[in-house]
């Protein structure tokens, strides 16, 4: 296992270094033939997808080609449309995806937006023992981050959850910084877990939408609805499990579209708003909500600008839902796929 660069002078905690010597791995450990030998268990790909139909098709043809056909490592690829409104979910199909429609997995339920719903309904949809998540807004995909991500569940009964870290350039329009992605990390989440849950100090990228765990696992936390859904996921895990069960993998690098700075603000009040809720659990926060979750933000320009802000004025509810663990569901809620 390799472990990862801390520049601190003070050192990290000897909880935290110790645990990234042995718990960090890298996805070249393992090659999917050797994975596909070891194998005792049925594993699932879940990907959530909305209005994905430029990287879809990629992604589930490259899994199906290297570890359904030509070895037998993953049993299924399961895509969750997630309310899209292009051929997301005609190409997934054709690629040999079983598609689900997010909202036919979650009739009779409350209707919940984001992104931890569609992850909620693909956990209700796939039946592996191990379960991979991998975003569908992924480009130059390789199979090797389905492989670093269940390597560690395959090979070690010990190891409940793995998450992916990787380099994440930052593609602008006449330059590309090197390791300019993950600004919501280093803003908001790794301080937010720095100051209140050191344990977790450990994961380079907390953050990262690839990730996998056992499903009996994974069935026993409750699924933030919007992005605080891994943050909110690492807290209860450490809660749950404890940290010696949580592993990461280097994937390499991740190449993805990118957000505006209004939308990474909105992603990172909602992480505060989940952190709030965690904190509240744990006596360190007087109500289960912030005092507002509204968020107010300044555009410049536009028709209904302020004249004397020149700005126009945008407020957006970055409130939260969550689905409760799967395991607490009756069968018959949760529509079979």
């Amino acid at each position: 296992m390799q472990q990862p660069h801390m520049s601190n002078p003070s050192g990290p905690l000897p909880v935290v270094e110790a645990w990234a010597t042995y718990r960090t791995g890298n996805a070249n450990q393992w090659t999917a033939a050797e994975l596909a030998a070891t194998k005792k268990d049925r594993v699932s790909v879940v990907i959530p997808a909305r209005n994905e139909q430029d990287t879809i098709g990629d992604i589930v043809s490259v899994i199906r080609r290297d570890l359904i056909e030509r070895v037998q490592l993953v049993d299924e690829i399961v895509v969750v449309d997630s309310r899209s409104t292009d051929a997301t979910a005609m190409l997934a199909r054709a690629a040999g995806a079983r598609v689900v429609a997010q909202d036919d997995m979650t009739r009779g339920l409350p209707r919940m937006e984001g992104k931890g719903d569609a992850l909620w309904s693909g956990l209700a949809a796939s039946t592996g023992d191990i379960v991979a998540f991998v975003d569908g807004d992924l480009r130059d995909f390789s199979s090797t981050f389905v492989t670093g991500l269940v390597g560690p569940l395959v090979t070690n009964r010990s190891v409940e959850f793995v998450k992916g870290f990787y380099h994440r350039p930052l593609v602008g329009a006449t330059s590309v910084e090197v390791d300019g992605g993950g600004r919501v990390t280093e803003l908001s989440a790794r301080p937010l877990i720095n100051l209140f849950w050191p344990e977790l100090a450990g994961f380079v990228q907390p953050l990262a939408g690839e990730y996998a765990g056992r499903r009996h696992t994974l069935e026993s936390i409750p699924f933030v609805s919007g992005y605080g859904v891994e943050i909110a996921m690492l807290i209860d895990l450490l809660d749950l499990v404890g940290l010696d069960a949580l592993a990461q993998v280097d994937l390499g690098e991740r190449h993805h579209r990118h957000q505006t700075i209004d939308a990474l603000g909105r992603m990172s009040a909602q992480i505060m708003v989940t952190a709030w809720s965690r904190l509240h659990r744990h006596g360190l926060a007087t109500t289960p909500v912030p005092p507002t979750t509204l968020l107010t933000q300044f555009q410049r320009g536009g028709e209904d600008a302020l004249p004397h802000l020149n700005r126009q004025v945008v407020v957006s509810d970055v409130s939260v839902d969550e689905r409760p663990p799967l395991v607490t569901v009756p069968r018959p809620a949760v529509r079979a796929a």
